[in-house]
């Protein structure tokens, strides 16, 4: 089944890569990423699989195809490279995974109210391919402003949480989604969403996406806020 979608790039793929933030962080987006995206759509609707995988994500996923996985590590190569050091010699391997929101914000774990990160390891990746257009939301990347911190590292994640905790950024009163600026972080990028674009930056990297008020919680992978989330694995010294 996996081998009725063969992902290839688009003919009109464009990409920019900026250095966001303090720490000049790495941020690539990409443009027209693979070529027939709708039929990205199509898998998803005709193998429909989704659950609730974790307590993180404030929504359903369902695995993507291995192809998927194998695509993008076979076309963003040079690019991952180039950009953000990762050689194919360093990949110890990667998943994607099919992501929709759909947890309206009172029912969200306060955790999810906060920018996040996927993995504190140096040199992980993460990306995100837009299935849906910009009225879904977006992505941005984060600044804690009492610590100054953009990304967490195993060296300062302990007090990265202790701060939090101390100036009170989880007593939330009224729970809310991220979509800029609040008492406690401030975005050092912003994304709009754009059908078949991708953005790439660090896993460890604190970020959210941009869930506007009056957002359509809606499950159906043509219409809701459809992703595929991948994530690149760094091998370990």
């Amino acid at each position: 089944m996996q081998d009725s979608l063969r992902p290839i790039l688009h003919p009109e793929l464009s990409y920019k890569f900026y250095n966001v933030g303090r720490e000049n962080t790495p941020l690539l987006v990409i443009d027209n990423f693979i070529q027939d995206a709708h039929s990205l759509i199509d898998f998803c609707e005709e193998n429909i699989n989704f659950s609730k995988v974790d307590n993180f994500y404030p929504g359903l996923r369902m695995p993507a195809p291995a192809m998927y996985i194998h695509a993008v590590n076979r076309y963003l190569m040079e690019l991952l490279s180039n950009i953000f050091g990762l050689t194919q010699d360093k990949i110890a391997g990667g998943k994607a995974l099919y992501s929709m929101v759909v947890t309206p914000p009172d029912q969200l774990e306060i955790k999810q109210c906060l920018p996040h990160i996927d993995s504190f390891l140096v040199g992980d990746l993460a990306c995100v391919h837009y299935l849906c257009g910009k009225e879904k939301g977006g992505t941005s990347l984060y600044r804690h402003k009492k610590t100054g911190y953009e990304k967490i590292t195993a060296e300062i994640i302990d007090r990265y949480h202790h701060a939090v905790l101390e100036e009170g950024a989880l007593d939330i009163a009224r729970k809310s989604y991220m979509n800029g600026a609040n008492d406690y972080f401030e975005p050092i990028a912003e994304i709009d969403a754009q059908f078949n674009r991708m953005i790439v930056y660090p896993s460890n990297v604190l970020h959210s996406g941009n869930i506007p008020p009056g957002f359509d919680f809606n499950p159906n992978p043509r219409e809701g806020r459809l992703t595929l989330n991948s994530f690149i694995y760094c091998k370990r010294p």
